[in-house]
């Protein structure tokens, strides 16, 4: 593929809003996980809630979206200036010709469950306030920022598990080859809510602790809540530490609903496709952002596609010991984490993490470390089903 470059990124998670709290965060390799506080939820375990989300509600001409994730969603939008570098590209390119392509796994899913304390006693009917279509449905996240940023061109919203919000950046990065817009709006918005938690505890997928990626000790997830965005353009030249879309690669293996393949057959396949898509081999990747769940069998999985592709050469980590897994949002979370690792030249640890598993054979990094000549770094996302997605970036002339 042609390179797209990221003219602006932001995220907001556990760790804080904007792009200076998770520098920080990475360079002191600290976690923002904390035991689980969150609405009414009675579990042992810890999560990444963002501070403050019920704080901003929604603006008045968008209050029928108002829910906890669309919160989040332009909470996250407002900083680093990134709301005005999309308004930018609008004026520059056109209402229609920026696109709109989000991930998210549950959307507004909340605002039902809370609907569903105040339904009728005789009927069992939702209180007449409780709106699906704006809440709810996955693509009330993508209408409520196309509406918001006053776009009418295209708009989707992909959910695909926790390779959602990955798979954003292929897809537009598709709609940018055949022209059909300009500019895209890319990114996930996923948050905390009853479902999620109550769901992965009753699979035995969640940890009592911060999660441990990669340690022979690993004994689950913790689920986090985040939004993270960039905006894609086609470019001639940038500034040299600019970084860009390099390639993405897709695949489904459809082993097991919920279960990775055993040696990580899809994980393996899509990272193949990256690399080819962005013209590179192996050798030249210097980072890999794994999807490192702290789940003995995704972690085991994803560690043998990656030793089987790469060897134990390249320094690998995963960040959400730091961020949780924010499911629906992780990729796009992770690719701006990428892309703050290729501009600092400064490859991120794994919070949470004391002793690696022997039984993989990756370089993982359990705490961060200088890399001034970091140029391609790779970014791993697979969701259940066996949906997989894998994304390289580059800095300046990696590009």
């Amino acid at each position: 593929m042609k390179p797209l470059l990221l003219s602006a990124t932001t995220a907001t998670t556990c760790l804080g809003v904007g792009l200076d709290a998770h520098r920080a965060a990475l360079r002191e390799n600290r976690s923002g996980l904390q035991p689980c506080a969150f609405e009414t939820v009675d579990l042992p375990t810890c999560v990444g809630e963002v501070a403050g989300v019920d704080d901003h509600p929604l603006p008045a001409p968008l209050a029928a979206f108002d829910c906890r994730n669309n919160r989040l969603a332009l909470l996250a939008l407002r900083a680093d200036g990134f709301e005005e570098r999309v308004r930018a590209a609008i004026a520059r390119h056109g209402a229609g010709r920026v696109g709109v392509f989000m991930g998210t796994s549950t959307s507004g899913i909340l605002e039902t469950e809370l609907a569903y304390r105040q339904r009728d006693p005789a009927t069992g009917a939702l209180p007449a306030s409780f709106n699906y279509g704006s809440t709810h449905n996955p693509y009330s996240l993508s209408e409520c920022l196309r509406r918001h940023l006053g776009l009418t061109g295209m708009a989707t919203t992909i959910s695909t598990a926790c390779s959602s919000s990955a798979k954003v950046f292929a897809a537009a990065a598709r709609q940018l080859e055949l022209g059909t817009i300009d500019a895209a709006l890319v990114g996930g918005v996923d948050s905390l809510c009853l479902t999620t938690l109550y769901g992965f505890a009753s699979l035995e997928l969640t940890s009592a602790e911060p999660c441990r990626p990669y340690d022979a000790g690993r004994n689950g997830i913790s689920i986090g809540e985040g939004a993270a965005y960039a905006l894609l353009e086609r470019a001639d030249s940038a500034p040299a530490d600019a970084v860009w879309l390099l390639g993405s690669g897709e695949s489904s293996d459809a082993h097991h609903m919920s279960a990775p393949h055993p040696e990580g057959l899809g994980a393996r396949l899509a990272m193949q496709a990256a690399l080819r898509s962005a013209g590179l081999q192996a050798s030249d990747i210097g980072y890999i952002n794994l999807h490192g769940t702290a789940t003995p069998a995704n972690d085991s999985a994803e560690g043998l596609a990656v030793a089987a592709l790469f060897g134990a050469r390249v320094p690998c980590s995963s960040t959400k010991g730091a961020t949780g897994h924010t499911l629906g949002a992780a990729g796009a979370v992770e690719a701006v984490l990428c892309a703050i690792a290729l501009m600092d030249g400064f490859v991120p640890g794994s919070p949470g993490t004391r002793a690696l598993d022997p039984a993989i054979a990756l370089n993982y990094q359990l705490r961060g470390a200088p890399a001034p000549q970091l140029r391609h770094a790779l970014t791993n996302s697979f969701g259940f089903g066996g949906s997989n997605c894998s994304l390289v970036f580059g800095r300046g002339a990696a590009a």
